[in-house]
């Protein structure tokens, strides 16, 4: 994938999409592509999160296994959406599966990249934090099957 096809699919994504073109070469610059056949795990529960997902094609299943064995398919996504954000901003185990339920590309940002970025550039976090807020809420939701305030 070529430098301007990275830009433009993190332009695309609620997380950058905000980002100005300086703000989205950088990341861009630091970003690896990554390819996934069908039913490959990309992120295991319980392992650390070392990087962030932006979804370029295909589609993945977030799935989170209980304290009782059971599996809980929380969502889908599929290009143009970001999956591992959270455990990447706050340094936290993953909480669930990402399954590839299709041949999946991904452009896959280290968390040391991603973090050393937003120091560099903190404005970039005052950019990015409501939209992780509003995915913490909406994956709360899915869990506990209510809208939050409710």
């Amino acid at each position: 994938m070529q430098h301007q096809e990275m830009v433009d699919a993190l332009k695309a994504v609620s997380l950058f999409g905000s980002l100005s073109p300086r703000f989205l070469t950088g990341i861009a610059k630091s970003c690896v592509e990554r390819r996934f056949a069908a039913d490959d795990t990309i992120v295991r529960q319980g392992n650390p999160g070392v990087g962030l997902f932006v979804i370029v094609t295909g589609k993945v299943k977030v799935v989170k296994t209980s304290e009782d064995g059971r599996r809980i398919e929380l969502a889908t996504h599929g290009p143009g959406e970001v999956i591992g954000e959270m455990s990447v901003l706050d340094g936290a185990n993953r909480t669930a599966d990402v399954i590839a339920v299709e041949p999946t590309t991904c452009l896959v940002l280290s968390s040391w990249d991603f973090r050393s970025f937003m120091e560099a550039h903190p404005e970039v976090a005052l950019e990015v934090l409501p939209v992780v807020v509003r995915r913490f809420r909406e994956t709360n939701e899915a869990l506990t099957g209510m809208k939050a305030g409710a």
